[in-house]
């Protein structure tokens, strides 16, 4: 969602508002149905999910940090991960409304810089991308990092389908 949203700002970068409310709409359509699914599930959920240890940590970071516990990871970029908040926010029982606009003030932040940045600075950057870089290279990167991804997904997939066979 960072690039397209980059990417479609420093093309049109007049529309650099909308594409950031659209990001934060798809956002936020993610994150509450990953709440729902949490809040239905409970607890029980959020520790089949996550490690004992993980779920506990997330557990007192949730109970003594709360609105900004979904807020601050929802404007983090990648690397910082948001599922396991909204996961405990949902198994926790926080308050649709508290949930809905901690992540609405992150998300938004976070499009709302990108999506600037995008307008601002995307096409000086996307010109020095065209003119040296090689798309065959970006090509072959795009393809190793989508096999890694399937490997990485189906070498889990299989230790989960022998736990559920065991029991």
């Amino acid at each position: 969602m960072d690039v397209a949203t980059i990417l479609l700002s420093a093309r049109q970068s007049q529309l650099w508002i909308y594409y950031c409310l659209m990001a934060t709409a798809g956002s936020l359509l993610g994150g509450f149905l990953t709440y729902r699914l949490a809040r239905k599930g409970g607890k029980e959920a959020l520790e089949r999910k996550f490690s004992r240890r993980k779920a506990d940590r997330i557990y007192k970071t949730f109970e003594r940090w709360g609105f900004s516990a979904i807020a601050i990871p929802a404007l983090l970029p990648p690397p910082m991960p948001m599922v396991p908040f909204l996961f405990a926010a949902g198994a926790l029982q926080y308050p649709v409304k508290k949930f809905l606009v901690a992540l609405t003030l992150g998300r938004l932040a976070r499009y709302a810089i990108l999506a600037y940045l995008g307008a601002r600075y995307g096409r000086q950057i996307l010109g020095l991308v065209t003119r040296h870089v090689n798309p065959v290279v970006v090509g072959v990167i795009v393809a190793v990092i989508v096999a890694g991804g399937l490997v990485l997904y189906f070498r889990n997939k299989p230790a989960t389908t022998k736990a559920k066979r065991r029991k």
